[in-house]
């Protein structure tokens, strides 16, 4: 009798009346088949750098666009994200970055063919799985876009059967999910501290003090204190006669908080309370039809995401569909198609990532000081309206009088960002369409040709309005309208020729094939002032200084590419590939560049001395060395000089806009990579561990040059640059019964960036503002002056170096004159590993799953901490609460410079806020309970699942509103905020 079981080796017993069988894993039965270039491989037979993420993993994530769904899910990608408006996504580099100034970008590819739509179009429920291919025997083939790494999505089928119908639906809300700093919030600290402030600047600390003009130190104090050359806005109410502040320092008992000034009433708001938006709904559905037949397979689907953003004005909602399916005409011709679109409306309030910007609601909440009214009030308190109904906000620039003086708001006068975002209007409406098809005919045994078409449709609307009635566009202006139009549009073609044969012991796989990409970016757009009716937004709304402009951008590839694949035994494998690609970025002399890999593994396990080896199930070596091309230096045209096209006394003047040059060519990277996969233990332990080393030479470098010359600068190949590093990736199976099953997963990544050479007249090094770039050390280090302290005062320090007549440097010294200060580099402020876990739980119907992302070993430049750092030399912006540690004459162990009006440098750009870039985050939470099917089987459903979900949980950094996860160098508090998305749903099938 033969016994069989899926995933174990077939047994074959005598048949007795008691029987007891042992099945036995079968290694190569449950060997995973990957999604890779241009075709699929099993994973113990590729010789390449690749990881995988199922669509279970992807499903956790409640994400609008799916690049936000890798943070901490596969080694060697790290994640970083600036702006948390729903609808945008992450900057992701696949280990490290290659290039200084052409694109570091992966190449997305969809369903086999390079994708050119916008990624937060597709789907995450359409999503059957996300590879990443990480080093050149993976990703050569794709040439000229693949060298940053490759995503590769493949999208969801239908299974072996009849026709099955899921449908999921969840409601939630979206919140906040980094918090501000841990910044002042009472009136009265912020009065008191900012009077010690100017007590100290101007009254030399001594309140008692008797100044020039006759005054004692208090009094001068208290007068300038909510003058317009101090907070500019009585907030307080004190009796006739009495100052604000004490000699003591406290606020007068007497005070009371609130006044009314001529008609109106001033009294602070809670700025960030008012205006974030903590009543939004965030609502999702999605229904899917899948099944197969002998001869069909399909999927069609249609999804519905309206994603709330956390202020007036921001949301994102996608309506998408989804039809795929293939057909086996004959026995040797299949076709297939896949067609995708979406409908994409995405108010996105202009500037909320700009530091500064009068109308970014985040840069002013997070710093505003807390004793500023949001609101106009009456002088009973009422919340004054205009003529037309609006609410007015206070826009510090005059608005409050009492008949003598106007009062104005000393921090971002002349702006408020709740009036902005009340009454203009940003949206962009796509209309995205992507289509995928393909012809295979099986010629003879073995050999295939296979024709793929891809084309991708990006129509993108955005229409603007700035209201006519308050903020910089209003009075004489008269508001302005703006609308624009962009075309995206690409065309893919591949067309392939594949050969297997199995020769005895020997296994061949061949592919020839080629490949071509047109590519069209056409924008239209105009804008006109003096604006009639705010509602609406078109050009023919306004009246005066109408301005056009259009643009056409046209880029395209060809290439020819081979690939061979070797196995001898299935125990030995070699593979090489190869690829000649053009890119119309270059001069015709200079278009083709030739791109390679080789890549050799052993399955050791299939070895007679590992084979009695029970406890190892798969153990691979593998190693691959390749070159890559990047053309994408972020212009069409980067060899030929541009120009603009002027009016000047009605005859055409020509201005030089690009500098081009014939001479540049492709920027190449050579990747080597190592490492083992492994299988222990029957499966309950898996994974990878690697060693990789990425160099990019002929660097494409945007070469700046003195204005002399006429242009600011030049295309050119410049210098080299290595990442090299190592991967870690375990997968565990920690428990599994029939009722119980524990899943836990690491990863781990470690590299080391260099720059080995720079353009020869820089003479191995180059200052770009704060930053360094030496030859032999790390691309990311910044150049700035070193703290010292403070001095004897409480006054910063910094430290200068002392020279000697020829310039040597022989000793230090430290100023209180921070300009003058020797700047130093840092070092290199790259964390040292960075990487994520997790773990999921499946019990008894119950299904629990958690997961992480962290960093370690890193330092970033803190600049929202540092401005909330200052001395009091900017009335009206807040401190952190760390302000109240600073130096004193009680305090004189402190190393935070003294509260001084005077003191200009105090938080001066410096390595006192280089801060630890270590971060612990939770990315997602998700607990389920599945139905017993007993239950609901009388219902025709054949599963019925209900779940809690939270996305973007927590995050434990440096300090509170600290968020390392806005890039590399630099954090601030002046992006708009990640969102924490807490839902509840449930899936159904049947």
């Amino acid at each position: 009798m033969q016994v069989s079981y899926i995933g174990m080796q077939t047994q074959e017993v005598a048949i007795k009346p008691t029987m007891k069988v042992t099945m036995k894993s079968d290694a190569e039965m449950l060997d995973e088949v990957m999604v890779v270039a241009y075709g699929t491989a099993k994973k113990s037979q590729f010789t390449g750098s690749a990881s995988t993420i199922k669509a279970d993993k992807i499903a956790e994530r409640q994400v609008s666009n799916i690049s936000n769904a890798l943070s901490g899910q596969v080694a060697g990608v790290q994640t970083t994200s600036g702006n948390g408006q729903p609808g945008t996504g992450s900057t992701v580099r696949i280990r490290g970055v290659g290039s200084l100034s052409a694109s570091n970008n992966p190449l997305y590819v969809v369903d086999g063919v390079p994708y050119d739509g916008d990624i937060s179009a597709i789907n995450s429920q359409d999503i059957e799985s996300l590879t990443v291919l990480k080093d050149a025997a993976s990703n050569a083939l794709y040439g000229a876009r693949g060298a940053n790494g490759v995503i590769l999505v493949t999208t969801k089928k239908g299974a072996t059967g009849k026709a099955t119908v899921n449908l999921d639906a969840k409601w939630g809300t979206n919140r906040r999910g980094v918090s501000n700093y841990d910044v002042m919030t009472s009136p009265q600290e912020y009065v008191e501290n900012y009077y010690t402030a100017m007590l100290n600047g101007y009254a030399g600390g001594d309140p008692n003090r008797v100044l020039s003009n006759g005054m004692t130190g208090n009094q001068y104090i208290n007068s300038l204190l909510f003058s317009k050359d101090g907070l500019g806005y009585p907030v307080y109410t004190v009796p006739n006669g009495e100052g604000y502040i004490g000699v003591d320092g406290k606020l007068n008992p007497n005070a009371k908080l609130g006044r009314v000034y001529g008609d109106y009433y001033i009294t602070p708001d809670d700025w960030e309370k008012e205006l974030l938006d903590n009543g939004n709904l965030r609502q999702e559905y999605n229904v899917n039809i899948s099944g197969s037949t002998e001869k069909m397979n399909y999927y069609m689907s249609a999804g519905y995401l309206d994603d709330s953003g956390l202020i007036p004005g921001s949301s994102f909602s996608r309506l998408s569909f989804r039809l795929k399916a293939d057909y086996q005409v004959k026995e040797w011709l299949k076709v297939g198609a896949n067609v995708a679109y979406s409908n994409i409306v995405s108010r996105y309030p202009d500037e909320q990532t700009t530091s500064g910007s009068s109308t970014n609601l985040f840069y002013i909440t997070n710093n505003i000081a807390p004793i500023y009214p949001l609101y106009i009030r009456n002088a009973d308190g009422s919340i004054k309206k205009d003529a037309r109904g609006f609410t007015m906000y206070d826009y510090g620039n005059g608005m409050y009088t009492d008949g003598t003086t106007a009062l104005n708001r000393p921090f971002l006068s002349q702006s408020n960002p709740a009036s902005a975002l009340q009454l203009d209007k940003n949206e962009y409406n796509m209309d995205i369409l992507s289509g995928r098809a393909f012809v295979e005919v099986s010629i003879i045994e073995g050999l295939k040709a296979t024709a793929n078409w891809g084309m991708d449709l990006d129509n993108t609307r955005y229409t603007e309005l700035i209201n006519p009635y308050y903020g910089q566009y209003a009075g004489n202006t008269g508001g302005v309208v703006g609308v624009s139009h962009s075309r995206v549009f690409s065309i893919n073609q591949q067309y392939l020729l594949t050969y297997k044969k199995n020769f005895g012991d020997h296994n061949i796989d061949l592919l020839a094939g080629f490949e071509s990409y047109d590519y069209k970016n056409q924008a239209l757009s105009g804008s006109k002032q003096k604006v009639y009716n705010p509602n609406i937004v078109e050009l023919n709304n306004a009246i005066n200084t109408p301005s056009a402009n259009s643009s056409t951008a046209n880029y395209a590839t060809a290439g020819f590419l081979f690939r061979a694949q070797y196995d001898y035994l299935e125990k030995y494998f070699a593979s090489a590939s190869f690829r000649r690609d053009a890119s119309s970025r270059f001069h015709p002399d200079n278009r083709w560049g030739n791109f390679w890999s080789v890549g050799l593994g052993w399955l050791m396990n299939k070895e007679s001395f590992l084979q009695n080896t029970s406890w190892i199930d798969m153990l691979k070596f593998k190693i691959s060395y390749g070159a890559q091309g990047n053309d994408n230096i972020g212009n069409y045209y980067a060899y030929l000089d541009q120009y603009t096209v002027s009016n000047s006394n009605n005859d055409f003047a020509l201005a030089l806009s690009y500098k081009g040059n014939k001479d540049i060519t492709w920027e190449t990277s050579h990747s080597f990579n190592t490492g083992f996969d492994f299988e222990f233990f029957k499966g309950r332990l898996s994974g990878t561990v690697e060693y990789f080393s990425r160099k990019t030479t002929d660097m494409l470098y945007n070469k700046p040059m003195n204005a002399s010359a006429g242009y600011a600068s030049i295309p050119m190949n410049v210098g080299s640059m290595t990442n090299k590093g190592v991967e870690l990736d375990l997968n565990g199976l920690l428990i599994e019964t029939n009722d119980l099953t524990w899943r836990m997963n690491f990863n781990l990544t470690h590299f080391k960036n260099t720059i080995n050479e720079l353009d020869p007249s820089l003479n191995g090094e180059m200052i770009s503002g704060s930053y360094i770039y030496r030859e032999g050390e790390s691309r990311y280090q910044f150049y700035l002056r070193k703290y010292a302290g403070v001095d004897e005062n409480g006054v910063a320090q910094y430290y200068k170096d002392i020279t000697d007549a020829e310039g040597n440097v022989t000793g230090q010294e430290k100023t209180t004159d921070a300009p003058n200060a020797t700047r130093y580099a840092t070092g290199d402020i790259l964390p040292k590993v960075y990487g994520g876990f997790g773990t999921s739980l499946n019990a008894y119907g119950f299904d629990f799953s958690i997961s992480f992302a962290y960093q370690l070993g890193g330092r970033m430049y803190d600049n929202g901490y540092a401005s909330l750092m200052n001395s009091g030399t900017d009335p009206g912006q807040n401190w952190h609460k760390d302000i109240l540690k600073a130096w004193t004459a009680d305090n004189k162990g402190s190393n935070i410079p003294r509260l001084s009006a005077t003191d200009q440098y105090a938080n001066y750009l410096s390595d006192r806020f280089l801060t630890k870039s270590d971060y612990l985050s939770i990315n997602s939470i998700t607990l389920g309970y599945t139905l017993p099917k007993s239950w609901v089987r009388s219902l025709n459903i054949s599963s019925l699942r209900v779940y809690m979900s939270a996305d973007n949980v927590a995050l434990f950094s440096k300090r509170k509103g600290f968020d390392p996860r806005q890039s590399y160098t630099t954090a601030s508090a002046d992006v708009y905020s990640p969102i924490r998305a807490i839902s509840g749903g449930l899936s159904l099938s049947f």
